[in-house]
Parts: C-alpha cells; sequence; structure tokens
C-alpha cells in the first residue's frame, strides 16, 4: 500500500489516503509517485505527493495541516509555537533546548521556558 497526500494551491496538506500498490504502478517510490499522483488526481481530483508511513522519504509522513515544501521536497509539521523556529532540516526548534536530565518536560510559550512535568505516580 501507498499513502498520498492531497495538498492546497498554499502547499497545505487537506487529506491522505491509501493507495493499492497496483494503482501506483507496482513499483518503489519515487517511480510510483507520479502514477499514484495521476491515479489520485483522476479519481478525486487535486494536487497529490506521495507520503511515507515509515518516514523512508519526503522527511515524515504527512497529516492535516502539514505543509509541503517543494525546494526541500518534504513534509513539514504544524509550527507547534510562536516562538519556535524551523531549521534547515525541516524540524521546530525551541528558543531554548530541552533539558537532557532524564525528566519529562513541557514548553511553556508565555514564560519561552521548558517546565518539568511531575511524575504521575
Amino acid at each position: 500500500m501507498a499513502h498520498f497526500a492531497q495538498i492546497d494551491e498554499n502547499n497545505i496538506v487537506t487529506q491522505v489516503i491509501v493507495v493499492a500498490d497496483s494503482d501506483c504502478g507496482g513499483g518503489q517510490y519515487p517511480e510510483s509517485d507520479p502514477i499514484g499522483a495521476a491515479f489520485c488526481n483522476n479519481l478525486l481530483g487535486g494536487t497529490w505527493k506521495q507520503t511515507s508511513y515509515n518516514h523512508n522519504f519526503r522527511k515524515r509522513y504527512a497529516g492535516i495541516g502539514y505543509t509541503f515544501d517543494a525546494d526541500a521536497d518534504m513534509f513539514i509539521a504544524p509550527q507547534p509555537y510562536p516562538s519556535w523556529t524551523l531549521d534547515a532540516e525541516g524540524d521546530w526548534q525551541p528558543p531554548t533546548p530541552m533539558p537532557d536530565d532524564g525528566n519529562v518536560y513541557q514548553w511553556d510559550e508565555e514564560n519561552q521556558q521548558w517546565i518539568a512535568v511531575p511524575d504521575a505516580d
């Protein structure tokens, strides 16, 4: 099975569907991409890009609301917080790195800092 993401005129993913390998020419990516995209377009209309459930290509599996960056040929997750910036690898980075001390943290956008999450025990 192959997975295809429909993107709108702003390159935002609007849906993701599963397509039979036989409808993608039976091949592997990248050969399957244009064949499967044409199949999806004929069936549902729109622009389609193949996405990898196992993250083998195009950085990550696409989800609704993700952006397709045509220059980098990757899907980018929505920005988690306004203060986070996108790095060259297509990952969102916080203003300060999360502490690496074995604790669980969550980002506090208002105070621009990591807050330790208490144990649930």
